[in-house]
């Protein structure tokens, strides 16, 4: 369970591939607090820790989580946003993110408002999968690649956040133009109230 702060956009070392799977190497500041089997949201994809040494740490993505997030694209160099899993004695500053991808979407379009920025993305609107909460609201929470973001300009098919300049500097938003591929996470509340209603 992950809240969406992110850590850190840290930098990808290497990418092996084997089989359907593919074998992600990073390096981050925390390195040496890591161990062995915990779970680090990776663009807001939950991964474990397979293996680590002095400096880096490898994770695996398999072929169901490579169909359903931006992960397959990542190659050496670029930046991945981090987040260890949540403490349950501290305060939610985000809101409630799984770490399991709903879906990829696009980024439309980046516009500098001044001090801010305000990005529009799409995705694929499926309405049998909005009436089970597979969608954003206005001012609801949406999880795009591991940051948790409050919406604007909600609508089927896409929606609009607003990034501050921290935001924007410890994250890989600073890499995201027209056209980036992002993994976008639906609110889990929305999902069951979506749900529930199916049977009242």
């Amino acid at each position: 369970m992950f809240s969406g702060i992110v850590e850190e956009a840290a930098q990808v070392v290497a990418v092996k591939q084997e089989r359907d799977n593919i074998h992600l190497t990073m390096k981050c500041s925390f390195v040496k607090e890591l161990t062995i089997d915990q779970s680090i949201s990776h663009n807001g994809v939950c991964l474990t820790v397979v293996r680590r040494d002095e400096n880096t740490y490898t994770v695996t993505a398999v072929k169901e989580t490579l169909e359903r997030s931006n992960l397959g694209l990542l190659k050496p160099g670029m930046k991945v946003n981090l987040e260890r899993s949540m403490l349950m004695n501290g305060r939610l500053d985000g809101h409630i993110v799984q770490g399991h991808v709903d879906l990829t979407g696009t980024c439309t379009s980046v516009r500098d408002a001044e001090g801010s920025w305000y990005y529009s993305f799409s995705y694929a609107f499926d309405s049998d999968m909005a009436k089970q909460g597979y969608m954003t609201v206005e001012k609801g929470s949406v999880c795009v690649n591991g940051v948790s973001l409050t919406v604007c300009n909600s609508h089927d098919g896409g929606f609009d956040v607003a990034i501050i300049p921290f935001t924007r500097e410890i994250t890989n938003f600073s890499e995201i133009t027209e056209g980036s591929t992002v993994n976008i996470e639906f609110d889990i509340v929305g999902k069951y109230i979506s749900r529930l209603m199916k049977f009242s």
